[in-house]
């Protein structure tokens, strides 16, 4: 059992058993108790834990694993509380329940001990407002403030690549304090190379020169639209470091009304288009997530949406030209596998209807990633590509897709590796999971990498869209989510 218990009689109803608070070691604020959720084996905090009460008083935890509790006629008594969140679990009672039942005591703390069911360990949000809202409540420290002077409430779909010595971050949309609609032109911040999510970083947001606290624009267009950029690299050449996105501007999730290459200009702290793309090409831009490798085939941008079947030579000028992009297809007529400069990339749905048919060989595949479990088929939405020294392999990081599939459509992260980036991908392994949640756009940040390579971060937008789930938690909805993921656990040997 994951709690410490006690009988508990209920007259006319029979028996349960159910977890009550014992003391924690902390000093909470006057007017306030505390419920400090945490790991049982690692003893961490454990955010996006719900506490609900039998009247439907929802809670949920803060970064640090912290509630704070003060409501009118529930102070002072033993109160009820059901237990629920993504990854973890806790014992059930004798109907079913699970639950917690702490004695609401003022100025006093209970520490409620949860288990992780998932291999990666969730942190915490990296965007938004009230990451430590409980733990500011009951007068404990917070690593960040709980509300930065741009006013970030929510953030979509990060990139993010070292560049001038520092990581520059990239998002889309992005919601303030004063309207629901915030800034849909791109917005943008820098952190220090030595700040790490496992202590909270503190963004440095571009803002308007003329209004410190407003979010910048950074990819200002005349025309109307939302603008969307992806595919992030920086790089150096001739001396000269360069960042370098592609871009769209477009009338939500409908094709785009223009779309290019833009370039960073450091004076100014915007970016600036500097190669147009016609708006009915579908590939030949830079997409997805980037990632550099140089070996035998040359030097390249590969763009990972959410498998590298598009790249690019690593220099500017090709980058910028749409003529210079090469897609990754199988050609039924020679029965392989080549890099073309015309002809849409073979894509995962692709490939599985090709291999139906018998039009290409088993052993050809690429993108068939199976669960190492079960041996089903793992179809895949958007992710990230990276190099990991630790594994010495390919990693990639990507959501599961499929409206029917459970516990949740667009929740489900797995890991899967491969000796090359463009493939082949086999054996595939769950390491998060968000039921009846979305969790889209995951990126794994390489640069974060520890212990050479045996601890990698991912983050991805977390976001009731699309998820046919009409709660969302407070502060947590449309927000940045970000994983630790031991990949020396013995589980990930499964997809070797």
């Amino acid at each position: 059992m994951h709690l410490q218990f006690k009988l508990i009689t209920l007259v006319g109803l029979g028996w349960s058993w159910c977890g009550l608070g014992l003391a924690a070691p902390a000093t909470v604020a006057p007017g306030w108790f505390g419920i400090h959720v945490v790991d049982e084996v690692t003893g961490k905090g454990v955010p996006l834990v719900e506490l609900r009460t039998v009247n439907d008083i929802r809670l949920v935890t803060d970064n640090a694993g912290w509630i704070a509790f003060k409501e009118p006629g529930l102070m002072n008594r033993e109160v009820f509380f059901h237990v629920s969140g993504p990854g973890i679990e806790v014992a059930k009672d004798g109907f079913g329940y699970a639950c917690y039942r702490p004695i609401t005591k003022d100025g006093t703390a209970v520490e409620l001990k949860v288990k992780r069911t998932t291999l990666a360990e969730r942190l915490g949000r990296l965007t938004g407002q009230g990451m430590y809202r409980d733990s500011e409540l009951l007068g404990l420290p917070q690593p960040v403030p709980n509300l930065l002077a741009p006013g970030v409430m929510g953030q979509d779909s990060v990139q993010a690549v070292p560049y001038d010595g520092k990581i520059f971050w990239l998002w889309g949309d992005t919601n303030v304090p004063h309207y629901q609609l915030g800034n849909y032109q791109t917005t943008a911040a820098i952190t220090p190379r030595d700040q790490h999510p496992e202590k909270g970083l503190l963004y440095q947001y571009f803002t308007d020169a003329a209004k410190p606290q407003q979010i910048r624009h950074m990819m200002p267009l005349p025309a109307s639209g939302a603008v969307w950029c992806f595919g992030l690299m920086s790089f150096t050449e001739e001396g000269k470091e360069h960042l370098l996105v592609g871009y769209s501007r477009q009338q939500g999730l409908v094709p785009p009304d223009e779309q290019g290459v833009a370039e960073f200009d450091a004076k100014e702290g915007i970016f600036k288009s500097v190669g147009a793309i016609p708006k009915d090409e579908k590939w030949r831009h830079p997409s997805g997530c980037s990632v550099r490798v140089t070996d035998a085939a040359g030097d390249y941008f590969y763009f990972a949406m959410p498998f590298a079947h598009t790249r690019v030579p690593a220099t500017r000028k090709d980058i910028i030209s749409a003529e210079a992009y090469e897609t990754l297809r199988f050609d039924t007529t020679k029965r392989a596998w080549g890099w073309e400069k015309s002809g849409a990339p073979t894509t995962q749905a692709e490939e599985t209807v090709l291999l139906r048919e018998g039009k290409l060989p088993a052993g050809q595949a690429r993108y068939q990633l199976q669960d190492a479990s079960t041996g089903k088929l793992v179809s895949i939405h958007g992710g990230s590509i990276q190099w990991n020294v630790w594994r010495k392999r390919f990693v990639l990081i990507a959501t599961q897709s499929g409206e029917k599939q459970d516990p949740s459509a667009l929740g489900e992260v797995w890991y899967a590796e491969s000796e090359k980036v463009d493939g082949p991908w086999g054996k595939a392994i769950k390491v998060a999971s968000h039921p009846r949640y979305t969790y889209y756009n995951p990126v794994h940040h390489a640069f974060f990498d520890a212990e050479g390579g045996r601890v990698i971060y991912f983050e991805g937008t977390y976001s009731l869209e699309f998820s046919g789930n009409p709660l969302a938690p407070a502060r947590y909805d449309y927000n940045q989510l970000m994983y630790r993921l031991d990949l020396s656990d013995p589980a990930m040997e499964s997809v070797r």
